[in-house]
């Protein structure tokens, strides 16, 4: 599946805008949980952990925020700042988000329901967990 931008399309009339996210069609998984995050202060970063199984997308419905994403061999990072565009996270990828404008509200489509066992928040764990197949 892999780590990239989605681009969604957007439905524009005198009225408004309309963003529509359907699992399996422009998701490219069953979404199981939505939750978003605001009020968010920019000193705090958050994530800091990998999924075993879970894949995300995320979205900055308001404002913007900085993705930092590492699958254990290399690192991006990923200005999320437009309203029709989410950010494919794809299982075993460590996440970092940063740099939260003060009305940033990120929303995240996840493939499984909420599992504290799914979570490897140790980064050097996850380093070993990537490379244990090498």
């Amino acid at each position: 599946m892999g780590n990239c931008l989605i681009d969604f399309s957007v439905i524009k009339d005198e009225r408004g805008s309309l963003i529509a996210l359907e699992e399996l069609k422009n998701i490219p998984f069953n979404i199981k949980r939505v939750y978003y995050m605001y009020d968010l202060d920019r000193q705090f970063p958050r994530g800091f952990h990998a999924h075993k199984n879970l894949k995300q997308i995320l979205l900055c419905i308001n404002g913007s925020c900085l993705i930092k994403i590492d699958d254990g061999n290399g690192k991006k990072e990923f200005r999320l700042n437009q309203q029709n565009q989410g950010l494919l996270i794809d299982n075993m990828v460590w996440r970092e988000m940063h740099d939260f404008s003060d009305d940033c509200v990120l929303m995240i489509l996840a493939s499984e329901y909420y599992d504290e066992n799914d979570y490897i928040r140790d980064y050097h764990t996850f380093l070993k967990k990537v490379h244990q197949n090498d």
